[in-house]
């Protein structure tokens, strides 16, 4: 089925504005980088210069159906995404990702079709200041995931719903696909998602925990995770980091969260 979408083509142009692109082409029916996509990304790399991803973008051609086509855009974009991580690249802490498998205005040349669009904008260095005090940077979440032991929990950093409901905001999309990368790599291991909220003295809204945690298991099902490596549950307000009724907007984020269990690894 072939869909156009003509107004993203109005959108994209905005968006490009102030900004640079790369274009990687991928092989029918992949999501690996092929050689060409990878001498593009080095090639850019060593050009010297300081970049900031800010913008990933996946897209299909239009054989398939609507949702293959849908997962196969992100799962284009997830391969970029763990192949800058692996080379450093400065990656924007929102980074927007976006599938739009085949909804855009297709190439007649169906291999032109088949990419990823990497936006960036060249950074700016800062001028250096004598004996800056020294940065305390945390364990990332694959980090922590990787090190990780049967029991462990791991919060999702950064993951954020609408207000009463279990749909993601775009911003999520980063930590959603570093939870993917890391369920990818690690095959044999199975995993609880954990679903809490805030504010809920009479445990009313229980059912907002658990779907918030069955809508990330039901991400990674989407994108080819076996389900038998995955459960979920709500524990809706019964496992408050702060004590409820709380005292801040802090104290509530911190009790507002998607947990990760390992269950086996």
């Amino acid at each position: 089925m072939k869909k156009t979408v003509y107004l993203w083509v109005i959108l994209f142009s905005l968006v490009m504005q102030g900004q640079q692109k790369v274009e990687l082409y991928f092989d029918f029916d992949k999501y690996d980088l092929n050689p060409q996509a990878i001498q593009t990304l080095n090639s850019w790399i060593a050009s010297g210069k300081n970049y900031k991803v800010t913008k990933l973008f996946g897209f299909c051609d239009w054989k398939g159906t609507n949702v293959y086509n849908d997962t196969l855009a992100l799962r284009r974009v997830n391969t970029v995404y763990r192949f800058l991580q692996k080379q450093n690249i400065l990656v924007e802490k929102n980074i927007e990702i976006r599938g739009f498998g085949e909804d855009f205005k297709q190439s007649p040349k169906q291999e032109e079709n088949r990419r990823v669009t990497l936006i960036y904008e060249e950074v700016i260095p800062q001028k250096i200041v004598e004996n800056p005090p020294p940065k305390t940077i945390g364990p990332t979440f694959k980090q922590q995931m990787n090190l990780a032991k049967k029991g462990d929990i791991i919060k999702l950093e950064h993951i954020n719903f609408l207000n009463h409901s279990a749909k993601f905001v775009p911003n999520s999309e980063p930590i959603l696909l570093e939870l993917l990368c890391v369920m990818e790599e690690n095959p044999t291991l199975k995993i609880e998602i954990q679903g809490h909220i805030c504010c809920d003295t009479e445990n009313k809204y229980g059912y907002i925990a658990e779907a918030r945690a069955k809508a990330v298991y039901s991400y990674l099902i989407t994108h080819k995770i076996d389900r038998k490596r995955l459960s979920f549950k709500g524990y809706g307000a019964t496992r408050p980091i702060y004590k409820i009724p709380e005292r801040n907007a802090q104290e509530e984020d911190g009790n507002r969260r998607v947990e990760i269990m390992v269950v086996e690894r």
